[in-house]
Order: C-alpha cells, then structure tokens, then sequence
C-alpha cells in the first residue's frame, strides 16, 4: 500500500489513539489546530500528529479523512468538509445511528468523495487486544489496510455503509446505558434510605453490582456530556426499527444530569458524588413540575 496521508477530526481522548494507529501503520496523520483547546494540543503533541493549521489545509492535504467526533456535530462535520471539496475517502467514526450514517453517506458522496462507516468498540488504543474499528462500505478495505500492524483491530463489516454504525448502536445500547441504570438505582436507593439494605442484597444475590455501579461513576460520569448524543442516536435506531426508545431516552436524562463531571478524571468521580449530583438534580427537577 502507498502512503496515504489521513487527516484526523479531532484528536479527542479516543481519536489521537486512532491517529497514533493510523500513523503506527505507516500513514502520514495531520490534524488541524485552528479553534482547538490547549489539552487538544497536548494530545496531538504526544502522539507526534503534524499540525497542518486549518482545516482547508487538511482537507487539501489528505486522501482519507477520519472524523471521531461527538456524535450531535457530526453531520456538521462533514458537510464542513465537503464544503471545502474533499475527494477522498470520509470515515465517518462517530457513534451515530444507521440513519444518520446514511445522512452523512450522501452529504459525501454527493460531493464527490468515498464514505466508509465506522464504529469503535473499546476504550482508547493503548494495547494490543483491546480495541475495535468495524468498518463498512465500498471502500473499507482500503481504510482497514491503513491500520495494518498497529494495536488497532480494524474490521470489515461488508460493503453496506451502516452495518458498522449498526454494530456500535447495539454495543453500547447495553454497555452505556446499564451504566445509567445502575446509577440510577444507587440513586433511587439513596432517596429511599434503602442503599445499605441493597448493598447487602447486592452482596447475596447480585455481587458484581456493587463494584459496577463503582466503576460506572468512574469511567461513564467523566463522558457522560459526550454519552447524551450517543443515547439519543441509539434511541433513534430503536425506534427506526419499531422498538420501544424509552430505554436510551431514560439513559439521556442520566446521562444529561452528570455533565458538570465533564473530563473529572483526576482523581475520578466517587459514586457518592455522582448519587449526590442525581438525587439533587431530581429533587429540583420534580419541584418545579
């Protein structure tokens, strides 16, 4: 495979590592700084990513773009992109509905450009074994083939761009929003004056409950401002498929309470912080009803 150059949107605490990937494979990746924090910065500065200033630039520079983006701007995103008159190959990365894929595919390809749907399963590239990139379209294999020797697993789901957002919307329709419920739960509890009495329920009956409503206050309530799109692209593929949406809507209320724990990670959130923000913003929530 020649060198491609791949432009990278944005390099987020997921994306830099799917950048850092693509370049491990012997990619050239470049990313634009223009209107990007400080902490963006840092990232693409640790990962050895090539600022390229503006996006024009990159747009013009690069032979496949990669958006890893939260998921309520990426339609945005993209038509941004093609209005700068891309023509290469647009990976759509975010975790958005088969729907919205679509949406996203003909912005692209009405443009004159490839699109390839993707979808990422497990956290940040850090090691081998541990993290996924589904990829479907006419033109996957060509994306796949980038990430050839790196720690990422890049898969092709077949030609039908959709199956890889397809994929992602069922993982995380569990994964994310068994992270709500459960928060939920201790929250409920805690109103009740019951938490102790299901802590020691939990210990009898549901032992690995305890630890998962621990570890969802850890990792969930830090994302959970980029979790609320997500919920709501999951909702919409429920209901597309004529399956009850309460579930992911439910999850985007959760979900939705925790943004002010944006990028808390050291040190974590305690549970107990994240039950006090829940029980709180209920509180208020039903008063002024």
């Amino acid at each position: 495979m020649s060198t491609k150059t791949v432009g990278l949107l944005y390099p987020g605490n997921m994306g830099v590592t799917i950048g850092a990937a693509a370049a491990a494979g012997g990619a050239s990746v470049i990313w634009a700084s223009q209107r990007r924090s400080k902490a963006t910065h840092d990232r693409a500065k640790r990962e050895g990513l090539t600022d390229i200033g503006n996006l024009t630039e990159l747009v013009r520079s690069s032979d496949v773009i990669l958006a890893v983006c939260p998921p309520h701007v990426a339609p945005e995103i993209a038509r941004t992109v093609m209005r700068n008159n891309f023509s290469g190959i647009y990976v759509d990365a975010n975790a958005v509905s088969p729907a919205t894929a679509t949406q996203i595919s003909e912005t692209v390809t009405e443009g004159g450009a490839g699109f390839v749907d993707g979808g990422i399963i497990g956290p940040p590239v850090r090691r081998m074994g541990t993290t996924r990139l589904y990829l479907s379209g006419a033109r996957s294999a060509e994306v796949a083939a980038i990430f050839s020797g790196s720690l990422l697993d890049a898969r092709v789901l077949g030609d039908q761009p959709g199956r890889a957002s397809a994929l992602k919307m069922t993982y995380a329709a569990w994964t994310k929003c068994s992270d709500a419920l459960v928060l939920g739960i201790r929250a409920l509890a805690s109103m009740e004056g019951v938490e102790e009495a299901l802590i020691q329920e939990w210990s009898l009956s549901q032992p690995e409950l305890s630890s998962r409503s621990v570890k969802a206050a850890e990792s969930s309530a830090p994302k959970a401002w980029r979790y609320v799109g997500e919920m709501k692209e999951i909702a919409a593929t429920f209901a597309a498929a004529g399956l009850p949406a309460g579930f992911h809507m439910a999850a985007t209320d959760i979900f939705e309470r925790l943004e002010s724990f944006k990028d808390h990670t050291n040190p974590p959130p305690l549970l107990t912080e994240v039950v006090n923000v829940l029980c709180t913003s209920g509180t208020k929530r039903h008063s002024t009803m």
